[in-house]
């Protein structure tokens, strides 16, 4: 009984009534009402064990979503470096904690005039955050304003992957093993360094490495049936990857890539010849993916299982279905909105939420009409 009224507190505080609009799809028609808006290009949301919402936005705000109804920004941020596609940016809760939630986020920081990601973890205690520490931070920091990757996500071995870009200038640092820049790490949530990991040991490599050879990565999420990461990373122009990103495996950037360099010159796409990993999946022209997740509930039986990928520069929802071990399906949802999807997420509701990169950025919620199956 306990366990019902917990569910059911969620899902009044997520799910608040607002006006719909219905878009078609294979699964019939989907109403997609807003949660919240007036929120300035939010970047990510993650939902707390009592059912309200955390959102970011870039900015260098996070604010709390409960009943519809936008708080004042959280205080007790560290300081962040607003510039470019940097600022505040990913956010998750971690499961296990209740009354006073722990979360990890990333964000843009400078020191003597250059800058990288960094990631921190905290507790949130009513509105404010404390007990903030930085576990992890990108190095070297170089200058720029783009490619700061940053999505998290918490493993069920207690450990987390940090999604890093190659910080856009410094392409070819995303081949070397003794840098962040163009990497996946994996740390334990208090900063420390799995042993297991591929390049403890190896002479001259950063032992926090977990894959390299990125670009950009803006979306990750674990694979259910498995326990492996999958992520999504910008190409150039073209060559989006959806990858399977397994320990020690070089992705190839920016020796090769399905897309070219923005003055139009090919890139070699040989990979597996050269020693690199194909990608999974890939889209030419780019979408500009960001925002990955493994649906899971019972909402939409028919997507059960599939991959749903926001897309910026495309202005809508991807669904992929996989099936022995290859995409064997693309339906593209939403694009008479219109809208860049940021992040995309399951609630505990079972229905799926997207945040919209803009000025006037809003929190949706994607439902099934009655008609839906």
């Amino acid at each position: 009984m306990r366990y019902f009224l917990l569910i059911l507190t969620c899902m009044l505080l997520v799910a608040p009534s607002v006006k719909a609009d219905e878009f078609k799809s294979s699964a019939g028609n989907l109403n997609v009402s807003v949660v919240v808006s007036g929120l300035e290009n939010p970047w990510s949301l993650a939902f707390l064990p009592d059912g309200r919402i955390l959102v970011t936005e870039r900015p260098g705000r996070m604010r709390l979503v409960s009943d519809g109804v936008l708080s004042k920004p959280l205080s007790g941020l560290p300081e962040i470096f607003v510039q470019g596609q940097g600022g505040l940016l990913d956010v998750i809760v971690d499961p296990k904690s209740s009354e006073r939630p722990v979360i990890y986020f990333s964000f843009s920081e400078e020191e003597n005039g250059k800058a990288g990601t960094a990631v921190a973890r905290a507790e949130l205690n009513g509105e404010k955050l404390e007990n903030v520490k930085v576990i992890f931070r990108q190095l070297p920091k170089v200058t720029g304003k783009n490619h700061w990757g940053s999505r998290l996500v918490l493993s069920g071995d207690g450990n987390i992957f940090i999604t890093l870009g190659e910080r856009f200038d410094y392409s070819k640092q995303a081949q070397k093993l003794d840098n962040h820049l163009g990497k996946v790490i994996r740390v334990r949530t208090d900063g420390s360094i799995p042993a297991d990991n591929p390049f403890v040991g190896v002479e001259g490599a950063m032992p926090e490495i977990w894959s390299y050879g990125h670009r950009n990565v803006q979306g990750a999420a674990l694979e259910p049936a498995t326990g492996r990461l999958w992520t999504v990373e910008h190409g150039p122009m073209g060559g989006d990857e959806l990858n399977i990103t397994e320990a020690g495996v070089n992705y190839g950037w920016p020796e090769v890539s399905y897309g070219s360099h923005y003055n139009g010159v090919p890139i070699p796409d040989n990979h597996a010849e050269r020693g690199f990993r194909e990608p999974f999946y890939y889209w030419n022209p780019s979408i500009a993916t960001s925002g990955l997740i493994f649906y899971t509930a019972d909402g939409f039986p028919k997507w059960k299982g599939n991959v749903f990928v926001g897309a910026m520069a495309a202005k809508m929802l991807v669904r992929l279905t996989i099936s022995d071990g290859k995409v064997t399906g693309e339906e593209r949802l939403l694009q008479e909105l219109g809208e860049r999807i940021r992040d995309v997420r399951q609630g505990p509701d079972g229905w799926i939420y997207l945040l919209t990169d803009n000025k006037n950025g809003r929190l949706l919620r994607i439902e099934a009409s009655e008609n839906a199956n």
